[in-house]
């Protein structure tokens, strides 16, 4: 059974950085494409952002330029560096992994971690 975790998550101003990290333990993730979800408060799930096991990035339009997502598989840890963070971009960020190719579908997800907090002060 697979088992994800985030962490990195803080309270950061408007412009600043951060950089999330999801460790996977259970099992090889390799293979896998991972994706980064965020839920705002009084909000639904959003997707942020995908690579594949081949390195694939695919981001949404809300964050492409600002984030990157990466992975080191001899680490087995999935990473997203948030630059030029925005208020709009608090939420609670969760790691996901699927198999298959790479996609923003939700239900596709079927290991997720329980999140790390960022918020970002204005």
């Amino acid at each position: 059974q697979g088992q994800l975790v985030e962490s990195g998550g803080g309270l950061v101003q408007a412009g600043d950085s951060l950089r999330l990290s999801c460790s996977t333990s259970g099992r090889t993730f390799r293979s896998y494409t991972m994706g980064w979800f965020r839920q705002a408060p009084g909000k639904e799930r959003d997707f942020v952002a995908a690579i594949s096991s081949s390195g694939t990035t695919y981001y949404s339009d809300s964050v492409k330029g600002r984030f990157t997502i990466s992975r080191d598989n001899a680490e087995n840890t999935v990473y997203l560096q948030m630059n030029t963070l925005k208020p709009e971009d608090t939420a609670v960020y969760f790691c996901a992994a699927r198999s298959g190719g790479i996609g923003a579908a939700q239900e596709r997800y079927v290991y997720w971690g329980q999140g790390t907090q960022v918020t970002v002060s204005s």
